[in-house]
């Protein structure tokens, strides 16, 4: 499984980017993870493979939107109304194996394969 994220930027508070993960192989479950300097790296958004059953940490609810287009194996983390706070390196990350339940937000000890981060900058 090879991931490889892609469309981070610098952007005002209250614009919006989105980030792409483009995802080689087969995968079970998706997400999107971030870490600001200084802390630790913690899950925003996960979504199953095959689209569905997707989770939003409470800090991102209403203004982050995971998605999944099955066709290109893309998965997209749209994400309005930027504040400071939401810069960091964006990650996205994968694992393969069938889970009966996930945690939400994401745990980054459940993800086996990880892509390389991309950016995101949020200032006036």
């Amino acid at each position: 499984v090879q991931l490889q994220a892609s469309g981070g930027g610098v952007v005002q508070p209250g614009g919006s980017l989105r980030l792409s993960c483009a995802v080689s192989g087969n995968t079970y479950r998706i997400a999107w993870f971030r870490e600001a300097p200084g802390r630790e790296r913690e899950g925003v958004s996960s979504i199953l493979g095959r689209g569905g059953l997707i989770c939003h940490a409470d800090s991102v609810k209403d203004r982050f939107t995971i998605s999944k287009d099955t066709i290109k194996n893309m998965v997209y983390l749209e994400m309005n109304n930027l504040k400071p706070e939401d810069t960091a390196v964006y990650y996205c990350a994968a694992w393969t194996g069938f889970k009966s339940d996930y945690n939400c937000p994401p745990r980054k000890d459940e993800f086996e394969y990880w892509g390389q981060g991309t950016q995101v900058t949020v200032s006036s």
